[in-house]
């Protein structure tokens, strides 16, 4: 890295931005669980993650760098701020396309204070010459520093604190080897039970001194994708819905109600996913389709698509990929009230 050559920015060390209003991010702040405890699901994780921080707090040295994987929305920001509270460290949050050069990472990592928990969300869109600065900080907790042009060049290594990186990822397949190999934990989060999702819903129902019925309980949390942040989004807009139309109790008819008013299906199947299955079935004759154009029939980005909407879709068995692309499968056609083609039968089976 050329310290002259690249100018650093405070961008790495700014919170996420995510595309929810700001009232969102604080509700969302104060539903997260703050201790291992407290989170709900993922046991052998929390079992494995307890291990881990125990051994480290009887050592008195900081944890092992940890890797967290899976879809959105199932708790690896959670997490994180979690494993913070339990080491009694601070935190510094920042994401991968936030830092676009090595003297970004730089000025991150030379700030740290000892024992520092640096959460890097996204991690595989790191800029590749900050990913290679990486693989040193992780390993040896040190950084090299490039000062001047030329022949007057002189590289300087810089010491770290001893410190500990999570990583989160959606996309596991595109962290390179070496980052990979330079954790010492690697997590994959699952999708969540309904009862789970229950329980969660229960808790956060308390949280927002929001008075709901088990029925209606166990309704939103079926609707919720297997997804905690699905599950509290849609918990807020029957509450909001309550609040307006009724003496403000979730009971079944109101969350019924309310879900079917935001198009949120029995099956947990949103407008996108709706529109997503009518373009593969009615204007490409149920696949297979490329990402990229199945996204422009239904107006969206192909990252939404492929990261927010597939994994669901494929996971209820409406949706299949194969190497030519997308496929509708036979259950897509049932629920659209359509007979599955002959063809059709034959490409999922490829």
């Amino acid at each position: 890295m050329n310290i002259d050559d690249e100018t650093t920015s405070d961008v790495g060390l700014e919170i996420i931005r995510l595309e929810v209003s700001e009232e969102d991010r604080q509700v969302e702040g104060a539903l997260r669980p703050k201790t291992l405890a407290e989170f709900v699901g993922q046991h052998r994780v929390r079992e494995q993650l307890d291990l881990i921080l125990r051994a480290a707090l009887q050592r008195g040295n900081s944890a092992d760098h940890v890797l967290l994987s899976g879809p959105p929305g199932l708790g690896k920001t959670t997490l994180a701020t979690i494993v913070a509270s339990e080491l009694g460290a601070p935190i510094r949050v920042t994401s991968g396309p936030a830092i676009q050069h090595a003297g970004d990472l730089a000025a991150v990592l030379s700030s740290l204070t000892p024992g520092e928990i640096l959460f890097i969300d996204e991690i595989h869109r790191l800029a590749r010459p900050a990913e290679e600065m990486l693989y040193l900080a992780m390993e040896d907790y040190r950084v090299d520093v490039v000062v001047g042009k030329g022949v007057a060049a002189n590289a300087i290594g810089l010491d770290l604190p001893s410190f500990t990186l999570i990583g989160a990822t959606t996309r596991a397949g595109l962290l390179p080897s070496p980052l990979r190999d330079r954790f010492g934990f690697t997590a994959h989060l699952d999708f969540y039970e309904a009862d789970e999702l229950e329980q969660i819903v229960h808790r956060s129902a308390g949280l927002l001194k929001v008075e709901i019925t088990q029925d209606a309980a166990v309704e939103i949390s079926k609707r919720s994708r297997g997804t905690p942040r699905i599950a509290n989004r849609l918990l807020r807009r029957v509450r909001d819905y309550a609040q307006v139309h009724t003496s403000g109790k979730v009971d079944i008819d109101v969350a019924k109600k309310a879900l079917a008013l935001f198009e949120i299906d029995d099956r947990g199947l949103d407008r996108i996913d709706r529109a997503i299955l009518d373009a593969l079935i009615n204007k490409f004759g149920g696949g297979p389709v490329g990402l990229s154009t199945l996204a422009v029939a239904v107006g969206e980005e192909p990252e939404t698509v492929e990261d927010m909407c597939e994994p669901f879709l494929v996971r209820i068995g409406y949706l299949a990929r194969s190497a030519r692309g997308r496929i509708a499968t036979p259950s897509a056609y049932q629920l659209l009230g359509k007979s599955v083609p002959a063809q059709q039968v034959l490409d999922i089976s490829e």
